[in-house]
């Protein structure tokens, strides 16, 4: 069923990417090839890390693509008519920091001028520890993160994601604040924004809390928040109110659609289900002041299924938020 849902957006979409070729070769050959060089934009009354320009961008993550090489990825995103890319950095992928030698990381800058995307986002995926040898380690794979941003866009620096693991809030957001403080202390060292994300069942899952974290630690302009209504759907947290809760600090905004089976809750790719008003998410968002991306997440749920196709899913969900976009009014590049 998966396969034959992926199939069936991706014959919709061919006609739409087919015509995207010559806007995405203007950005290749005009000012959005240099896609690095971006003034920062004031969202909620502080510095995002984004665009200035008057538009929200449409992403992808790499998250999606596991199975090919990030050079491979990134041609295909742009081929498809992203705006946007986020690079998905864990120990075991591709763009690991370890994986990219100083040539490859001039190779990938080079990629993403030339694509005309803008690299908007590393996915990290960390969970802060009570073990001071754990935390020290943690440091030190964060530091080669920012650093790996710095070198593959270093006028303007991707943010870097991060979920931050298990357990209960009120018996851990101390710990959370002390941890997280301290990596805060390294990306304003590296001038790179961190942005936590609230993760359904994660020991932060509401982004009141991610508020908190970030009031407790200064409001620092290095430390933001990623929504994704995802992780709020059908627990009785409305789409209006967590938006409104997370537009002053808010630097990234994922997608994906969540349906409920049984007791449990599963992902599916966005617009596959139905089950989240984008259109009416990117108005929101857009008459908030917010002017980042829109990343399209294909979750691990999907991607981890027999003959699950990484293009066909970037096609599929490139059909339905591009529609979306439309049918809110939003502006693109």
């Amino acid at each position: 069923m998966q396969q034959n849902t992926i199939k069936s957006l991706r014959d919709l979409s061919q006609s739409r990417c087919d015509g995207l070729q010559t806007r995405r070769g203007l950005l290749q050959s005009g000012m959005f090839g240099l896609s690095c060089l971006i003034g920062p934009v004031v969202v909620g009354g502080q510095p995002s890390g984004r665009s200035h320009d008057d538009h929200l961008l449409l992403g992808f993550s790499t998250y999606g693509m596991k199975s090919l090489k990030t050079e491979a990825a990134i041609s295909h995103i742009a081929r498809i008519g992203f705006d946007s890319v986020e690079i998905t950095v864990w120990p075991d992928w591709d763009a690991a920091p370890a994986n990219m030698s100083a040539t490859r990381r001039r190779t990938v800058r080079t990629q993403l001028a030339d694509s005309g995307l803008r690299l908007t986002s590393l996915m990290e995926h960390i969970a802060p520890s009570d073990s001071d040898t754990q935390h020290a380690a943690h440091r030190t794979r964060l530091a080669s993160v920012f650093e790996l941003s710095g070198d593959l866009c270093p006028a303007q620096r991707p943010l870097v994601q991060t979920v931050l693991g298990g357990g209960q809030w009120e018996q851990k957001r101390q710990l959370l604040r002390d941890r997280v403080g301290d990596w805060l202390d390294l990306a304003t060292e590296h001038q790179t924004v961190l942005a936590i994300k609230p993760h359904r069942g994660g020991v932060m899952s509401r982004p009141e809390e991610a508020v908190w974290l970030i009031e407790q630690l200064g409001q620092s302009k290095y430390l933001r928040i990623v929504y994704d209504y995802s992780h709020y759907a059908y627990r009785d947290m409305s789409l209006e109110d967590t938006v409104r809760t997370a537009l002053p600090y808010l630097a990234h905004v994922a997608v994906k659609d969540a349906v409920k089976e049984g007791d449990r809750i599963v992902f599916k790719l966005p617009g596959q289900a139905g089950t989240v008003p984008y259109a009416q998410l990117l108005k929101r968002l857009f008459e908030g002041g917010y002017r980042g991306d829109i990343s399209c997440e294909v979750s691990g749920m999907v991607w981890k299924q027999p003959g699950y196709d990484p293009v066909a899913a970037a096609e599929a969900c490139y059909h339905s938020l591009a529609g979306a976009f439309a049918e809110a009014k939003v502006p693109r590049p």
